[in-house]
Order: C-alpha cells, then structure tokens, then sequence
C-alpha cells in the first residue's frame, strides 16, 4: 500500500515541477504513436499499419523483456527489432528490467540506463536511446533531473494533448487503448490538437482483434491513423516530433 501511495505522490509531483521546459511552436500539430514494452504484435501489425499511412513509430522496450512470454503477449524479438530500427521505427528506452522509476534511486536507474544501451547495442551498434517513457506510467520528481541528462524526454501517461509551454521530461499522451477510448475519443483527441496547434501522443501495447487491457484493435489504429490523415497531421516519432519544435 505504501509503495503505491508513493508512486502516486511521486507522479503527481512530477507533473508541476518542470524539468525541462520548452515552449511549442504557435500551430503545428502532429502526432505520435507510442507503443510500450513492445509485444510482437505491436513490431508487426501495428508497425505495418503505421507504413500503411507513409507514418513510423516510437516503441519503448526493456530489454529484460525481448522475445519473452507474459500473460498477454510475447515480446518483440531481436530480429524484428532490427526490421523497426531499419525502416524508421524509433527504438527508445523503458529501463532494462522494467522497474517502476520511483523505486529506482540515482545509482540504481544509470544501471538500468546503461544495462539498456548495452543491450541494444549488441543488437544492433546503430540503435541509440534517445527517448524514455517512465514504467506503468509513473514518474518520478526525483528522477526527472537524472533522465534530463540522460535523455531528450521522458513520456508518462497523463492524457492530453502538449501544447503552449511543456516539459520535456513529463510529456503527456493519451491511451489508444479499447478498454479506455472510443472512435470518438480519438476524434476529440484529434480536434483538440488541431484546434490547439499542438502535439498529440498516443500510448498502447499489443495490436490484435482481441487486445489485452492494454493495447488495442488494428481497427482503432486504423482509424486513428485515417483521422490524422483527414487533418493532414503529419504522423512522427517522438525524435522527428522533437526536431521540429526545436528541441
């Protein structure tokens, strides 16, 4: 009970205490699809649909889970890692084992960083992380100055649309989940960022008919990547989304 409590004062904390703020161009929307953990299905369907509509997109993994079983999914292999990385897929970091950010102290997460980077470099030497989602979504106040050293951003899973003055350390995205949104959930998602002129990220994890609670259908997706399509919202990794706005 207490480690949950503190993981959640952490995350709140970390939303108000900017790490590093950046001030987003006046009207240029766009979005990003983010997948986390990396489930096969995420490196083959969802990479495809993302090819479909001329777009690439930013996957999160730890390397502790690649090519490995779980109770939803099997992880992505080194293989398909590889095809991501060569075809204009981001590959971006999530901690090596998965661990939660606020459990982590200063030494223990640059051994998490830096256990990663290895990792993928034995994979593939050109693969470098230049981007983290925080694990579970929670980030930690304590760690954000150590991941600004370490990283371009971080990305949490506070839903929202980043716009006016953001940190960069605390960048919020909204779930294109089945369990969480609808067609027209994605609509709005779409007409806000529009309307805002700023920067729509979406985060799920495997991508089959029947998803987990945590991913979603091809045909969300789909119609997700037809909406930004109809607004001629150019669809970018988190590192071209970054290059744009300077950043």
């Amino acid at each position: 009970m207490w480690s949950a409590l503190q993981g959640r004062v952490s995350n709140r904390l970390a939303r108000h205490f900017r790490a590093t703020p950046h001030r987003l161009p006046a009207h240029a929307p766009m979005v990003s699809f983010t997948f986390d953990d990396a489930p096969d299905s995420a490196a083959g369907e969802g990479a495809s649909l993302l090819e479909e509509h001329a777009g690439r997109g930013t996957f999160y993994l730890a390397g502790s889970l690649i090519d490995q079983p779980g109770d939803h999914w099997r992880g992505v292999s080194n293989d398909a890692i590889v095809r991501l990385h060569r075809g204009g897929h981001e590959i971006a970091c999530h901690t090596f084992s998965h661990l939660r950010a606020v459990d982590l102290d200063e030494t223990a997460m640059a051994r998490e960083i830096e256990r990663n980077r290895s990792h993928f470099r034995t994979i593939e030497p050109s693969i470098s992380l230049e981007n983290f989602a925080y694990p579970y979504g929670l980030a930690s106040v304590w760690r954000k100055p150590q991941l600004a050293k370490n990283f371009r951003s971080a990305r949490g899973i506070l839903p929202g649309v980043n716009r006016g003055v953001i940190d960069l350390q605390f960048l919020r995205a909204s779930p294109l989940v089945n369990y969480e949104i609808d067609t027209d959930g994605v609509d709005r998602h779409f007409d806000e960022a529009v309307a805002s002129g700023g920067w729509l990220i979406f985060y799920s994890h495997d991508v089959v008919d029947a998803p987990s609670p945590y991913g979603c259908t091809p045909a969300l997706l789909r119609h997700a990547l037809e909406a930004a399509g109809m607004r001629d919202m150019p669809i970018v990794t988190i590192a071209e989304a970054l290059r744009r706005i300077g950043a």
